[in-house]
């Protein structure tokens, strides 16, 4: 969350340009949820359907791969 919020700051809010750390975000979030049974809340996670609808319309990550 906090690398996040950094590359947000540092890019005026351009989302675009940090969708790796977002990605990194929402793949913790996922994680965290699947160990948890979905039974848990954190503050910088939006709902789990959110992080789990996100990852499958967003797929790939650092090899570019889309």
């Amino acid at each position: 969350a906090c690398a996040l919020q950094t590359c947000l700051t540092r890019n005026t809010y351009t989302p675009d340009k940090c969708d790796e750390d977002l990605r990194r975000l929402y793949a913790c979030c996922s994680e965290m949820y699947r160990r948890e049974d979905g039974n848990v809340e954190s503050t910088p996670c939006p709902m789990q359907s959110v992080v789990e609808r996100w990852l499958q319309r967003n797929p790939g990550g650092q090899d570019g791969k889309k």
